[in-house]
């Protein structure tokens, strides 16, 4: 299972600067290194916990893309349209699913009044990763790796143009607030989430600006603000409503996988002690197992849990996972086809069984991953790893005319211009004269010689 991926490749943004990075991107004593994290539980658990805001906001779903960046900091904006960024820090930092529910739904509100859809047209050539590069000002570079290692894109911190950049007015909060607050009686929700985050952040308006979250430095805060939400609440027929039961424990579950994959073992067992025997717990341990590496008993407490919930696909998924990075590639097989058999067409799993099959290297399982990729292309196309991974299968397949053409769309995806150009003409020396694909493979040439240009003007 991939946390964080490795894409190998460079993002050239507009006027910002390339710098090559491993990683980690180093700016001064406070820099942090931030990374978008790919997780299909938790990627699910927040999309089930923002579609029904996102249709009360008479929002497509579909089209709303929703990120989760590696990011200790209390953070949470909108960008490009309809992007929503959360960051893993402020979803550590609740306590209960209202809270998150209440950020989103706050969100949500600058979504439906599109106080930064103007910021798309001050993006060029906006792929996802180049978007998150441009966001914290700085352009970002990632070394060649291996998907199964993990995922980072190494970023630096924020600078003034870009806290102007995402800012918002303090007429655009009040009117996101009362959105939400819209959104969240529609649902029929407690606003209560979202007063406890406001209490938080007037908490931090004493503290010095180095120490305040980000999230006071885009999102101007009153008193005034909260005061309205507090007033909601008491009037609010909906006020008293709890979280579901099911919203609660997957919530759990998402902050235990988070605390396992991001912290260090040691916080982990800190704060999930052995006698703490409930499901998040058992799961933060089995991968906290995972980072330290003791993977004989991650393996062995990831299926003591599969064993008390033998139809959970995210279970058998990580079982898949630990096995793969051991080293146990057969093993890792029937765990992932069982996770991909409980939540069919979920596009991240079919990559990450893919993967695995791919790493078995013999035509019969290239063929299958080449049948789950050609599956999740509707998902994951936006994931240069993806395409990546396509054109392995189809070069192993002999299609190297199919291969190159993925191999130019994944360097579309990572904005790398003079690859994508390289890769498309090879396409076209083997691709059949007026098919699709060679379509695509000219389109790809004529749209990279044109960002290649721009870029020399600037």
């Amino acid at each position: 299972m991939k946390r964080i991926i490795i894409e190998p490749g460079r993002w050239i943004l507009a006027t910002l600067t390339v710098a090559c990075l491993v990683l980690s991107l180093t700016s001064g004593a406070n820099a942090q290194t931030r990374s978008l994290i790919r997780d299909a539980e938790i990627e699910a658990t927040i999309r089930d916990l923002a579609t029904p805001l996102f249709q009360a906001a008479g929002l497509s779903p579909e089209a709303v893309s929703i990120y989760l960046i590696n990011d200790d900091r209390l953070n949470a904006f909108v960008a490009g349209g309809q992007n929503l960024f959360l960051n893993t820090g402020l979803i550590m930092a609740m306590r209960s699913p209202l809270e998150l529910i209440g950020v989103i739904a706050h969100e949500t509100g600058h979504i439906a009044g599109g106080h930064l859809a103007r910021t798309s047209d001050a993006i060029a050539s906006a792929t996802t990763t180049a978007l998150l590069s441009a966001i914290v000002g700085v352009a970002t570079a990632v070394a060649t790796g291996r998907g199964d290692a993990g995922a980072a894109i190494a970023m630096g911190g924020q600078s003034a143009a870009t806290r102007s950049f995402l800012s918002y007015s303090r007429a655009q909060e009040s009117a996101a607030d009362q959105a939400a607050l819209r959104f969240l009686d529609t649902t029929r929700q407690s606003a209560r989430g979202l007063a406890r985050f406001f209490e938080e952040l007037a908490s931090q308006e004493l503290l010095s600006v180095q120490r305040q979250s980000p999230y006071l430095s885009t999102h101007p805060f009153t008193r005034d603000r909260l005061n309205a939400v507090e007033e909601h609440v008491r009037t609010s027929p909906y006020a008293d409503i709890p979280a579901t039961p099911e919203q609660t424990a997957r919530f759990d579950r998402m902050v235990a996988k988070l605390h396992g994959f991001i912290r260090s073992p040691s916080l982990t067992f800190r704060k999930y002690p052995e006698t703490d025997t409930s499901t998040p717990a058992r799961l933060a341990r089995a991968i906290a197992y995972r980072e330290v590496p003791d993977y004989p008993k991650a393996i062995a407490l990831t299926r003591d849990l599969i064993a008390d919930a033998p139809e959970d696909p995210y279970l058998h998924e990580l079982e898949g996972q630990l096995l793969f990075e051991s080293g146990r590639i057969d093993e890792a097989v029937g765990p992932m086809e069982k996770a991909n058999e409980l939540a069919p067409e979920t596009g991240l799993l079919e990559v990450s069984l893919a993967q695995v099959l791919l790493a078995k290297n013999d035509p019969a399982s290239d063929q299958k991953a080449l049948d789950h990729l050609q599956s999740a292309k509707r998902s994951e196309s936006a994931w240069p790893f993806f395409w990546r991974q396509l054109a392995t299968a189809q070069g192993r397949l002999g299609d190297i005319g199919q291969a190159a053409l993925s191999l130019a769309e994944e360097a579309v995806r990572q904005s790398d211009w003079t690859s994508a150009e390289a890769q498309a003409k090879r396409a076209q020396s083997m691709l059949a004269s007026g098919t699709p694909a060679m379509l695509r493979a000219l389109d790809i040439e004529e749209l990279a010689k044109r960002e290649r240009a721009a870029s020399r003007k600037k």
